[in-house]
Formats: structure tokens, sequence, C-alpha cells
């Protein structure tokens, strides 16, 4: 898979970025459908400087697999959920499997749950059913509450509040606009930024990015999925944050400790402390 900083690499993954001077973390990755076993995706990212990572779960299947892995290694947390586009007629079992997958103590997150409008893949009804649930279970465990945003924005901001949000939101995938992060930061949400902000027409989305308070910001892989410029096309992997969080810096116009010192204490602030 990713270079394990010996020069090795192979499956078609990008080399080894310069270290990060500072450690982060991913907020949100898929472990579970990163093409190469878990042990080596966390050595290549601690050889990045990545040293903590969120795997997340979209269905039943996906979050016990969170579960497991996060009780194994020490530098994984989990976060549990039926992805939106999962909850085509999603039953209360369900939504109380989830619930008890919660209760992990290295669950530290419910979600991605959410809105997604872009693929029709499941009634808005029964999208907009889950994401209540989910927000009652973020609330009633005291986990955070990672959202899923897909052309969905209105309706999202919408249920949040009319459910009274948990303590914590974090946007995964942050996709709104300049507008809707300084509501996001009115209210105290959490914007996670992946990979897609280093694209060369992410302009609105670099926007976006200027908008969002430092102590608001968090970095993503969303991983294997919107691997970052100069790699974009490529399989992505925790190990290629360093991208994304130095053009992160650049449009903020921070140094790239500055920045990954705030993407740390935002991270522990919103999962708990490691």
């Amino acid at each position: 898979m990713s270079p394990d900083g010996n020069g090795q690499s192979s499956r078609s993954f990008p080399p080894l970025p310069e270290r990060l001077p500072v450690d982060v973390f991913d907020s949100h990755c898929h472990l579970d459908i990163v093409d190469t076993p878990v042990q080596e995706q966390l050595r290549s990212a601690k050889a990045a400087g990545v040293t903590r990572i969120v795997t997340i779960g979209c269905d039943l299947p996906s979050s016990r697999f969170a579960v497991d892995t996060a009780a194994e290694f020490d530098d994984v947390y989990a976060a549990v959920a039926i992805h939106p586009n999962e909850t085509t007629g999603i039953s209360d079992a369900v939504l109380e499997d989830v619930a008890r997958l919660a209760a992990h103590p290295k669950v530290r997150a419910i979600g991605e749950t959410g809105l997604d409008y872009y693929r029709d893949w499941a009634p808005k009804d029964d999208q907009h059913r889950a994401f209540r649930a989910h927000i009652a279970i973020a609330k009633r465990t005291g986990r955070a509450l990672v959202v899923h945003d897909r052309d969905a924005h209105d309706d999202v901001l919408r249920i949040l509040e009319e459910e009274g949000a948990p303590g914590t939101v974090v946007f995964h995938c942050y996709s709104g606009d300049a507008a809707m992060a300084e509501i996001c930061a009115d209210r105290g949400y959490l914007m996670s930024f992946a990979g897609n902000v280093t694209f060369k027409n992410a302009e609105p989305l670099r926007e976006a990015l200027r908008a969002a308070p430092l102590d608001l910001v968090l970095v993503e892989t969303d991983a294997p999925f919107l691997t970052p410029i100069p790699h974009r096309g490529k399989p992505n992997a925790s190990y290629l944050i360093p991208y994304t969080v130095r053009a992160m810096a650049e449009v903020k116009g921070v140094d790239v400790a500055e920045m990954c010192a705030a993407i740390a204490a935002n991270g522990e602030r919103a999962f708990g402390p490691w």
C-alpha cells in the first residue's frame, strides 16, 4: 500500500509526503474500505504526522468493524451510524443496534448520519427520520454527531435546530458556502475539510474555509475518496493529509504548525482525549 518511509510503495498509492511539523489526526476515514491492512495504514499515517484516526460507520457491518478496530488499536476511535443513503425502510431495531454500539468507550461519535439529496437512493422521509433518531442517540450517549450533508444544507440546519443539536456537531467533508460557514460558526458547529479543498475548481469551498474560525476547523481524508492535489485520481489514505493541511494553512494565512495545532486541539475537544 502506502509507503512506510522505507521507499516501499505498491497498488498505485502515492509516495509518502513530507511529515507535518505537529501531529494531527484524520477526523473521518473509512479504514474498512481502504485497500490495505489497518496496521499498515496506521504505520504510514504516523510517518506523515497523522497519529490518530476516526474510522466511520455507514451501516451495521461497517459500524461493527469500526468498533472492533478501535478496540484493537489505541490510535483509532470509532463512529457508528446508518448513512442516509442506507436508510430506506430503516427499522427501530437497526437504530437500537446503533445505540448499543455507541455505548462502547472507543465510540466517540454518531455518524455518518444526515441527508443526501444528490443521490436519490433513499426517500427523504426515511432520511429525515433516521437523522432525527441519530441526533437523539448522540445526545443520549454524549457523543459527537458527524453529519453527512450533500445538497441538503437547509434541511440539515433546520432539523438540527428543531431537534436541538448535540453538544458537538461536525460537518464532515464540509460542502457549504461561506454564508453557511458563518451560520455553522454562530452555532458552534465544527467544519471538517477534505482533499477536495485543494481542487482547482473548489474556490467556493476555500471561501468557506476562510470564513470558518480556526477553532472550528478539522481535517479529514474520507479515504479512500477525495485524494488531494497533486495525487487526485489515486487512492486516498490518512498519510496523505499533509497535502490538505498545507493547503488549508495557505488559505487561512497561517503557518502549517499553527494549523496543525488548531486541528489537534479541535479534534480533542470534539472526540475527547486519547
